[in-house]
Order: structure tokens, then C-alpha cells, then sequence
């Protein structure tokens, strides 16, 4: 083989690279591997030194843990041992008590047998000092007793009734002290007329020669408004003039209305009468409702239905005793307003009941019942507050009085009604009242005569002297009082008066 070889040089080149590549890339490893071998060794020293703080960390930190450990259990050693001393100390205690109560309650014992067994002597004794005192007396206890009680009472009898009407006395001039002042405060503060209706109505003619036309041919034209109206005219009375009479004021008016209404157009006849008739109802309707709005807010009362206005309306054409029945329910709201203002009670309430307490009056000639049930029934049907029906009810001691209002209405209701001038009242009525009172009294045992007075508002009583005397006079007072409430009705109030004379006489010789 020849080394000018060209191959040969060649492939030695290429062998020499080869070789010097190897020892190369040998070299390169083996110094990598001595820089990994150094960062592992540094990194292993770094790990065992920090293992070797964080071993000396925790042997610190178990150290402090039993330590602290040592302490706690050091604590709650001596807790308990506190606790366990004053545990035995309260046992003792409860120990020591427990047996002075049981020493206690054996000496009870022996107290009570002992005063059970003088008990027992002192029955055995009060038995045989009470077979002694009936022995003695000859009265059995109950007997005594009585004696005993009968005895006293008489001795205490004048004392106990001067005490009784030194009581009775001071309650009353304090309580009509107190009702007087309100009431008449109340009535001076509101002062109405009253103009008592009577049972006809004038109405004056432009001239004297329209009698003729309200005649008409035969009569037909008057006969048709009375029949139509319900009224009796009477045209011959004064000249100018016609009468209407009627006991029913809303006939009346009806028929005034007509009458006006017939002169203004001036055709005078059956169908013409018919129209203007009608025509006088309807107005008159509405006329009601207008009236019964004025009242309303006259009396300081709102929120009330239009149906019981219309009523409330109606009232301005009915009387009582021949009182107008709308005027006295206004004079009534406004009295009872300022009683239940100055008593401090729901005086909105207290005025609406006492201007409705009438309202059934504005039916009652048209359905059956009396004026308190018809008043309640339309009160209910149109939802009228409870406690205004409850108010109202009582006011003529139909119902009981069961709330403040209730007593206020009807005393309200007696002032505008027994107050002068307010109600027309027949002689017959008057007498009648006044023997009824003479009656009631005459029927009482011990009673001598009795005479009522004062117009009806004073009954004075005169007894026998040796059937009543002066506690029995006060007793007859209070039953004859009652009776008269229970079987009587009547404005106001009435006195009763007892009179018992003793007389003693002696002729000296």
C-alpha cells in the first residue's frame, strides 16, 4: 500500500477527525460530568445543613412544647386540687345542715304534739264551758248568737242610719256637684229654639176670590188635594187664609207645596192637582235630603250614608209631644258632645248616637215595632258603627247601658226633653202621671198618704210613725224610687220624699 496513496490520505484525514472528535466529545463528558458531580456534592451539603437547623428547630420547639405542656398540666393539677378542697369543704357543709334540719324537724314534731294535744284540752274545755253557758243561760249558741247580733243592731241602729245618709248625702251633692256642672255647661254652651208643631198649617191666599177656584164645582178640586195629601182643609176659618190640618206634618207640607204650585200657574183642576202633587213629593225629597245634610253638619257628624240622611231628613216633619224630632236629635248631639268632650270620651261616637237615637221615628207610623228596634235594624242594614248602635240603644232603658257613650246619650236626651218649653204635653197625660206616682207610693206597707208635686217631679210620701221609723224611712225612699223607674216613663228626674212625724203630747192638769 502506497501513503501518496490519494485514498489513503484521505481516509487518514478523515480518521484523524473522527479520532480527534471522540477524545473531544470524551473530554467534554467527563468535565460535565466532574461540574455535576461538584453542584450535587454542594447541593447535598446545602440539604444536610439545612436538615441540621431544622433538626435543631425542632428540638427547640419540643423542648418549648413540654415545657409548656408541663406548666399547663402543673395548673390544672392545682385547679383540681382547689376544686376537690372546696367540694369537701361544702359537704361538710351540707352535712353539717343536713343533720340540723333533721334535729329541727324532730323538735317540730315534738311541738306539734305537744300543741296538739293542748289543742285537744282546750276543745274538751271550750265543749264543756259552752254545755255550762247553756246550761246557765238556757240558749243554745246559735240562739245566743242571734241575741247577741239583734242586740247590737238596735243599739247601733241610729248611729249605723246617720252614718248611711252622712254617706248617701256626701256621694250625692259630690256626684251632682260634679253632673251639674258638666250638664249645665254643656246646655249653656249650645241654646236652641224650639218651636212646638202643632197639628195645622196656615197658608195665606194672594186674595180671597182663589177659595173659589181651590173649591171647585161641587167641591172636586178640594176633595181630590185632601184625598191626594191626606190633610182636612178648611177654607171658611179666616179670610185669606186656608187650613191645613193634619197630625202628620210631611201630609201637611206636601199639601202646602201643592197649594203653592197650583196658585202659580193658575189652573186649578183634578189632573192639574194630580201633577202638582206629585211634583210637591218629589221636591220634597229631595228637599229632606237637604235638610237631613244641614243637620249632619250642624251636629258635627260625617261619613253617614245617604239613605239614613234621607231619613235623618224625614225627621224635620215629625213630632214629639209636639217637639220637632230633628231639632231635638241636633240640640241632643250637640249637649252630648260636649258632655263626652268634657268627660273625655269618644265624643265623635257619643254625637253620632244621639243624633241618630231617633232615626226609627222617621218610620215608625209605616212599620211596626217602636222607634229603638226600627232605629237599630236601619243602624245594622246600612253598617253603621257598632259602637254608635250600642250608644244609641239605651237611651229609654230598653237595652242595658253597656259603655260610657250609652249613659251620656240618654242623659243628654232627658235634658233636651225635659228642659221648659221643649215638649207640649197633654192635661191628660199630666194628671195621668201624676195619680200613677200617688198610686206606686200607696201600694208600699206604712205608707199614710202620698201627694205628688212640683208638676210631677216631686213625690212626697207620709207614713205612720210607729211602722216606719228612720232606717226603714230611707229603705222606703230607695224601693218606691225603684218601683217608679221600673213601671213609669218620664222626662227627668223625680224626688222622692219621705216624711215620718212623731208627735208627742202630754195635758198638763
Amino acid at each position: 500500500m502506497s501513503y501518496e496513496n490519494p485514498l489513503f490520505v484521505a481516509g487518514i484525514a478523515v480518521a484523524s477527525l473522527a479520532l480527534g472528535y471522540l477524545i473531544r466529545q470524551s473530554l467534554g463528558t467527563r468535565f460535565l460530568r466532574q461540574e455535576a458531580d461538584k453542584k450535587a456534592r454542594e447541593a447535598l451539603e446545602a440539604a444536610d445543613l439545612e436538615a441540621k437547623n431544622l433538626v435543631l428547630k425542632a428540638k427547640d420547639r419540643a423542648v418549648f412544647i413540654v415545657e409548656e405542656a408541663k406548666r399547663e398540666e402543673k395548673e390544672i393539677k392545682s385547679n383540681l386540687d382547689r376544686m376537690e378542697n372546696r367540694l369537701l369543704r361544702k359537704e361538710e357543709t351540707l352535712e353539717k345542715e343536713t343533720a340540723d334540719l333533721k334535729e329541727q324537724a324532730e323538735n317540730l314534731k315534738k311541738n306539734e304534739e305537744e300543741i296538739a294535744a293542748e289543742k285537744s284540752e282546750v276543745d274538751h274545755l271550750k265543749e264543756n264551758i259552752k254545755k255550762e253557758l247553756v246550761k246557765l243561760s238556757g240558749l243554745t249558741p246559735q240562739e245566743a248568737k242571734e241575741k247577741l247580733i239583734k242586740e247590737v243592731e238596735d243599739q247601733h241602729r241610729i248611729e249605723l242610719k246617720d252614718l248611711l245618709q252622712k254617706f248617701e248625702k256626701e256621694k250625692r251633692d259630690e256626684v251632682e256637684k260634679r253632673s251639674l256642672e258638666v250638664i249645665t255647661t254643656s246646655i249653656q254652651r249650645y241654646a236652641r229654639s224650639h218651636v212646638s208643631d202643632i197639628t195645622t198649617t196656615s197658608y195665606t191666599l194672594p186674595n180671597e176670590d182663589l177659595k173659589g177656584k181651590i173649591i171647585g164645582r161641587e167641591g172636586r178640586n178640594i176633595r181630590t188635594l185632601e184625598r191626594l195629601t191626606g190633610v182636612e182643609l178648611i177654607i171658611d176659618e179666616a179670610p185669606d187664609t186656608i187650613i191645613i190640618s193634619s197630625f202628620d206634618p210631611m201630609r201637611r207640607e206636601i199639601c202646602r207645596m201643592a197649594l203653592e204650585k197650583l196658585i202659580k200657574d193658575g189652573r186649578i183642576q183634578p189632573a192639574k192637582i194630580e201633577e202638582k202633587v206629585e211634583e210637591a213629593r218629589l221636591e220634597l225629597d229631595k228637599r229632606m235630603y237637604e235638610i237631613g245634610e244641614a243637620a249632619a253638619y250642624e251636629a258635627g257628624v260625617v261619613d253617614l250614608p245617604k239613605e239614613i240622611i234621607q231619613l235623618l231628613g224625614r225627621l224635620n216633619f215629625r213630632t214629639s209631644f209636639g217637639q220637632n224630632v230633628l231639632s231635638h236629635s241636633i240640640e241632643v248631639a250637640a249637649i252630648a258632645g260636649m258632655i263626652a268632650e268634657e268627660l273625655g270620651i269618644n265624643a265623635d261616637v257619643t254625637r253620632k248616637a244621639a243624633l241618630l237615637h231617633d232615626i226609627g221615628k222617621a218610620i215608625d207610623h209605616e212599620v211596626a215595632g217602636n222607634h229603638v228596634e226600627l232605629g237599630i235594624k236601619i243602624l245594622k242594614k246600612y253598617s253603621v258603627d257598632d259602637r254608635v248602635v250600642t250608644a244609641m240603644q239605651s237611651h229609654h232603658e230598653d237595652y242595658p247601658f253597656s259603655s260610657p257613650e250609652s249613659f251620656i246619650v240618654a242623659t243628654a236626651d232627658i235634658v233636651s226633653a225635659a228642659r221648659p218649653g221643649a215638649r207640649r204635653g197633654t192635661l191628660e197625660n199630666y194628671l195621668k202621671r201624676l195619680e200613677d206616682l200617688e198610686k206606686i207610693a200607696s201600694t208600699f206597707e206604712g205608707v199614710k198618704n202620698s201627694y205628688a208635686i212640683s208638676a210631677g217631679r216631686e213625690l212626697r210620701v207620709f207614713v205612720v210613725p210607729e211602722k216606719i221609723d228612720d232606717f226603714g224611712a230611707l229603705q222606703l225612699a230607695k224601693n218606691i224610687a225603684a218601683k217608679i223607674e221600673a213601671e213609669l216613663k218620664y222626662p227627668g228626674d223625680i224626688k222622692v220624699n219621705i216624711i215620718r212625724e212623731v208627735r208627742a203630747v202630754e195635758y198638763a192638769r
